[in-house]
């Protein structure tokens, strides 16, 4: 006699019986908003009328309820219905879920998202040129997000990312990780300047001859700073004379002051030159473009980050033209 075509009757049996073990083991919703109707109400049967259901049903919930976490959520020995301190521990995290429940009820039923929050970390360029016009941007777009604008340095920004304190971030794109989702938006070019006057050529000269002076910077956490270092190392080049400032702005009124040369952005600062309160210095070879990019982390939810990364693309114009537009 052959077996092949009979099914495997204790096979099926077990996979009910784990099933079945599976369900019980669950906590719904229905459980735990029994729970907080006897607790409001008092009763078992109150909370039936509330729930437009049995007080047959009520009880089964919570027998459920009690099975699945094994826990006596109410006390036997007193009259009415009086909670257990474990039940009073679980009434408060049902009620926890029940309002997100709630929440997610009004998202659905809402004629407009709800408020939610928007961390935005910029450097000191971008609030320079093109920020106000984000800022407005996301505002006519998205009006009830609260958006917090923070500005600082590449590095504290992108640390500030990977420990999940900021939400999305604007910054030459010097850094690299696999949890950062990077969205190239611009390459801004840079300028050697100086006070006019102080270096009188027309010629351009070469990068030892540049040496001479003393080279402002930017501290070691730009992203600038570090993109152009790792390009001057590469063309042998090591500044003796250098002095550094976090701020931009504080290292352009170094420039203007005489103390030494320094790179600038080309879009932003040319009005300065147009003034006479800056001198373009012709170097060669000349300096690289700089890639900004927005940044944020791949394990959140990406939807409205990566819109907000094309709202910037949109708006970014790293000149004082693109600012005043405003």
């Amino acid at each position: 006699m052959s077996f092949t075509n009979v099914p495997d009757v204790c096979t099926i049996n077990v996979r009910a019986a784990l099933s079945a073990m599976e369900e019980a083991q669950m906590v719904t919703l229905k459980q735990l908003e029994a729970l907080h109707w006897i607790a409001q109400l008092g009763t078992f049967e109150r909370a039936a009328t509330k729930l437009n259901t049995t007080q047959s049903s009520i009880s089964k919930r919570i027998l459920e309820l009690e099975a699945s976490t094994r826990l006596a959520l109410f006390d036997r020995n007193q009259r009415g219905a009086r909670l257990t301190e474990q039940g009073e521990q679980l009434l408060s995290l049902g009620r926890d879920m029940l309002d997100i429940q709630q929440r997610i009820f009004e998202l659905r039923d809402a004629e407009q998202p709800p408020s939610r929050r928007l961390r935005l970390g910029v450097t000191e360029m971008c609030a320079l040129s093109w920020l106000p016009r984000l800022v407005s941007a996301i505002h006519d777009k998205y009006p009830t997000v609260n958006l917090k604008p923070e500005v600082g340095m590449s590095r504290n920004l992108y640390d500030r990312l990977l420990e999940d304190t900021i939400d999305i971030i604007v910054i030459p794109e010097a850094f690299s990780d696999p949890e950062i989702t990077s969205v190239r938006i611009a390459e801004v070019s840079n300028f050697w300047t100086a006070r006019p006057g102080m270096i009188k050529t027309r010629r351009p000269i070469d990068l030892q001859k540049l040496a001479e002076y003393t080279i402002l910077t930017q501290g070691s956490r730009s992203g600038s700073t570090l993109l152009i270092n790792k390009w001057l190392r590469a063309n042998g080049i090591a500044f003796q004379r250098t002095l550094s400032c976090d701020s931009l702005t504080a290292v352009i009124g170094l420039v203007t002051a005489g103390i030494g040369v320094s790179y600038l952005p080309q879009q932003c600062f040319h009005p300065l030159v147009n003034e006479s309160k800056l001198a373009i210095v012709p170097v060669k070879p000349a300096l690289p473009p700089i890639p900004y990019a927005t940044m944020y982390r791949n394990d959140r939810p990406s939807v409205f980050t990566a819109a907000i990364s094309d709202l910037v693309r949109s708006v970014c114009d790293f000149s004082f033209q693109g600012r005043e537009s405003n």
